[in-house]
């Protein structure tokens, strides 16, 4: 009898000490896969906003779909403008214009972009992130504005559950992660602002 009471202690003491270890171990690895999965999305989100400025320099807009972004950037034209004149000359006369083409095509395989997953999530299964483009009104004038971006609960996986926030009081799965703003010329990032 003593003997199955002692078996049954050591079991309760290896189970408390594995509850223990497990307590200490999950807002680690909480931290750690945050940390890890957030900066993969603000690289991607850095990534698209630089890939929507070079379609603005195509076209003089953001890309309305993912769609219309590759379409633009696979079969567009970067316009390269070389002035040369005196830089002494008060009058500004005698310089010359010459202007130049290059495939964007050429730009964006020299950076390695895949357009084909350019709006997908890191850590999901394809998904996409939200993509608004359109005009607004910003101290009346219309100007063009973007805003990319996803919810942490989209590409945190395991860790979208609320119940992580007691580990990371700022943690929230419905916040959003995003660039640019829907009614400003801002393509600023909520992660720039911290």
């Amino acid at each position: 009898m003593r003997m199955i009471i002692n078996l049954i202690l050591v079991l309760v003491s290896i189970a408390l000490i594995y509850m223990v270890v497990e307590s200490i171990a999950v807002p680690i690895r909480f931290k750690t896969m945050k940390d890890k999965r957030e900066q993969a999305v603000i690289d991607k989100l850095m990534l698209i906003r630089d890939v929507q400025n070079m379609y603005q320099d195509i076209t003089g807009s953001y890309a309305k779909t993912w769609d219309q972004l590759k379409d633009t950037l696979t079969h567009g034209r970067f316009m390269y403008i070389n002035i040369k004149g005196d830089p002494d000359d008060p009058n500004f006369k005698d310089f010359e214009r010459d202007t130049s083409y290059s495939n964007a095509i050429d730009s964006i395989n020299a950076l390695g972009i895949d357009l084909n997953r350019i709006g997908n999530i890191p850590y999901t299964d394809g998904e996409q992130f939200n993509l608004f483009a359109d005009t607004a009104e910003y101290q009346s004038v219309n100007v063009n504005v973007v805003e990319v971006g996803t919810q942490y609960k989209t590409f945190m996986g395991p860790y979208a559950d609320p119940s992580f926030a007691r580990y990371d009081n700022s943690y929230d799965p419905n916040k959003v992660i995003k660039f640019g703003d829907k009614s400003t010329p801002n393509t600023a990032g909520n992660w720039e602002k911290r």
